[in-house]
């Protein structure tokens, strides 16, 4: 019978099974990116037959781990140890895909032992060696993505590199990737005698606890630990699988209240036949199972299609370009798991209350309900309003959820992009004096946390006539145990105008190394003040300051010397980016162009107002955000056309009148139109509300609402408008189209 109602209605069916399928696709396709990335990690540490991994203490990620190759040199000689050989991980840009690894091994490391050479020949062979141009081999899946075969040339950054084999692993993340010899990854990456991290094999696996010890003992600034737990401490992946979360729940919440929704009007639609259920001894459970188990069937439904449209998604995008190691491989049963409990979930929250409602219709009642009218409902008209408003107003229920699904479409997409706004006059201003005209980031990189430039560039740039003064800064994360999150490092040269901004509220500035002036809201959640110590990365440092500043991320860490902060995040002699001070800020533009010509693989200059956007950063948050917003309007979309498609059958009898008095076709789709376009206003409305209301929590929760700052603005407000004006549109016009096709006699007579 649960079937055969649904299928009764394949209209209503359809539209609530593919909203709720697209909340699923992305609870699919982002989780197996996360579980790509996840799963990358451990295969690389349990594939390198080692016992051990060394890396820098507290590193956010194993890309941005920085340790000097003289360590691994005296580990090597400690007797328990049996080999060891390091490895460089990195991101760059490369043709078609925004984020590459590029992993760097010795020649003589036991690693490269797991790369099996597929097509050409092994990245050390006297044939590669022999070959022009800088040799590197790329993972088979690389090679399928980019279209690269062996003898081709591969773009990484601003460097050319020639494919001398293919080579396959078995381990995506690893496949969609490219292995260069150790030396050119150090150039390429700007890491001159560091490794990420190294592995370590053992004499006697029982000697591990021992050689922990003393590592640990000796090398504060780095941290050895098990092969097998190194992967799973990865900060990176677990941000991102909290971030895949929330955008794969904001669709299924949009799903939930449209499948709510639809429920219900089926309910209000089945009002009659349900009476006739309890009138020949359907009891209240019997009737409320009935209704929920349609939800379930709706909902399981919804979860198969979507994990269909999910693996299709994701192999449509893995065949173009390389996400973190995703691929359908990545879609694990866990993954499929918990997206069928997500909609299990769904089904029982979605349908209880319209279960409970079809179980408390008391037979009388729904046997004396009008079908495809108003019957039923309350007849209490508005002080105002035209008949739109009217017609709104006697269906509250589903205005209500209707609204709440343009509300939290809208009102979701908005506060992203407003947040968007906020990280760009962040990153713009962040750490710059405000009298600088220009900003310079390392050119052709994927992501700026990864830019250095070498200083060299900087002591040539500050000797052009128009220029007044150059300032560095590095900028990067560490990882705090103590309070579960992470460290910005931000680090000048004393002195510089670039620092000048920091307005000290306690102790003094910043003078000398070993020093560390410390946000506000930092020092608030360490509970440390000036004269107190703290680790980082496994150095101390003395609390010479607490600041305060504009820019909320640069409270969320703290100062360092430009060389301290060099040190710690392993780019000796090298900044992340430069602020540049003009003699005539009116040349800014004309210097600019100077900088690019002069140094077009090296550097990336802009205007300061400009700096933001022109982020690849900024860029692919932007791509993203567009991604997200085309699937909160979709999955609304869906929601808005089957509750306005519920109002047409709901109200046939009621078209049906109004077709005999006369109305014609042209006027019965305006008054569908009209109370659509009604609903979008007043939800766009609503969705206002609910963006302020979202932000106001994120500002109040801690150090990371101090990171998602919002900036609004006329232009995000008129979007937002006409978001749910096309929710309106869109969703109102097949539902109004179909209204106006009803014939007048069989609309009458329609029950």
């Amino acid at each position: 019978m649960i079937l055969k109602n649904l299928l009764r209605r394949k209209g209503r069916t359809l539209l609530t099974v593919l909203g709720i399928s697209i909340g699923v696709a992305a609870i699919i396709g982002l989780g197996a990116m996360a579980n790509g990335l996840q799963a990358g990690y451990s295969s690389m540490m349990s594939g390198s037959r080692s016992d051990l991994i060394l890396s820098q203490a507290n590193s956010y990620d194993i890309s941005l781990s920085s340790v000097d190759e003289e360590i691994g040199s005296q580990v090597e000689v400690m007797p328990e140890v049996a080999s060891i050989s390091g490895m460089l991980q990195g991101i760059v840009e490369t043709e078609n895909s925004p984020y590459f690894f590029v992993f760097g091994y010795p020649e003589d490391s036991f690693v490269l032992k797991r790369f099996q050479i597929k097509a050409g020949v092994a990245l050390f062979e006297r044939a590669a060696q022999n070959q022009r141009g800088k040799p590197l081999i790329l993972g088979k899946a690389a090679s399928e993505t980019l279209k690269k075969k062996v003898g081709d040339t591969l773009r990484l950054g601003s460097g050319a590199y020639r494919v001398v084999g293919i080579y396959e692993t078995g381990d995506a993340f690893e496949d969609s990737g490219a292995v260069l010899p150790m030396d050119e990854a150090q150039k390429l990456l700007g890491k001159q005698r560091l490794v990420s991290m190294f592995y370590v094999q053992l004499k006697d696996p029982a000697q591990k606890d021992r050689l922990i010890e003393r590592v640990n003992r000796r090398w504060k600034d780095v941290e050895l630990t098990d092969s097998n737990e190194f992967g799973s401490k990865q900060a990176l992946s677990e941000s991102f699988s909290a971030y895949v979360w929330v955008i794969a729940g904001l669709a299924i919440v949009l799903g939930g209240v449209s499948m709510m929704n639809a429920q219900l009007m089926a309910v209000y639609e089945r009002t009659r036949e349900i009476g006739v259920l309890r009138a020949v001894g359907w009891t209240r459970w019997r009737v409320l199972l009935l209704i929920l188990g349609e939800s379930m069937v709706v909902c399981l439904a919804g979860g198969v299609l979507g994990v269909l449209i999910g693996w299709l998604v994701l192999a449509g995008i893995t065949s173009n370009t390389l996400i973190m190691g995703a691929s359908t491989a990545s879609i694990t049963v866990g993954l499929v798991s918990q997206a069928f409990v997500t909609v299990v979930v769904l089904g029982l929250v979605g349908g209880l209350y319209p279960a409970w409602r079809a179980g408390n219709l008391q037979p009388i009642e729904a046997l004396r309900y009008e079908g495809g009218s108003s019957g039923g409902r309350s007849k209490k008209r508005l002080p105002w309003g035209g008949m739109a408003a009217q017609s709104l107003w006697k269906r509250k229920t589903r205005t209500i959820l209707t609204l709440s699904v343009i509300g939290l479409t809208v009102g979701s997409i908005m506060v992203l992009e407003a947040i968007t706004n906020g990280m760009a006059d962040q990153l713009t201003n962040m750490g710059f004096s405000a009298d600088a005209e220009i900003i310079m980031r390392q050119a052709n990189i994927s992501d700026t946390g990864y830019s250095a430039i070498d200083e060299r560039i900087g002591d040539k740039i500050a000797a052009l006539p128009e220029v007044q003064a150059v300032s560095g800064m590095i900028f990067s994360a560490l990882v705090l145990p103590d309070v579960g999150g992470f460290f910005i490092i931000m680090g000048y040269a004393p002195g510089e105008m670039a620092i000048s901004k920091m307005n000290v509220i306690e102790g003094e500035r910043l003078r000398s190394n070993r020093q560390v002036m410390l946000g506000r809201k930092m020092a608030d959640a360490l509970n440390k003040g000036v004269g107190d110590s703290i680790n980082l990365g496994g150095s101390r440092f003395r609390i010479c300051g607490v600041y305060t500043s504009s820019v909320g991320w640069e409270e969320m860490g703290g100062v360092l010397t430009l060389r301290d902060a060099q040190n710690l995040v392993g780019k000796p002699r090298k900044v992340s980016m430069y602020s540049v001070k003009l003699k005539d800020p009116q040349t800014a533009r004309e210097v600019v162009d100077k900088i690019n010509a002069m140094y077009p693989d090296d550097v990336s200059a802009s205007l300061s107002g400009e700096f933001a956007e022109q982020m690849p950063d900024m860029q692919n948050m932007s791509a993203m955000l567009n991604g997200i917003s085309f699937l909160a309007i979709l999955v609304g979309g869906l929601g808005m056309m089957n509750t306005m498609l519920m109002a047409v059958l709901e109200r046939t009898r009621e078209i049906g009148v109004l077709r005999a008095l006369g109305w014609r076709r042209r006027a019965v789709l305006r008054m569908i139109m009209d109370e659509s376009l009604l609903l979008s206003a007043l939800g766009g409305v609503g969705g206002i509300v609910i963006a302020f209301l979202i932000s106001g929590a994120i500002s109040i929760a801690g150090m990371m609402g101090e990171m998602f700052q919002a900036r609004w603005d006329a232009e995000l407000f008129t979007r937002a408008l006409m978001i749910a004006f096309l929710l309106g549109g869109l969703g109102g016009l097949y539902p109004a189209y179909r209204a106006t096709r009803l014939q007048p006699v069989e609309a009458i007579r329609y029950e």
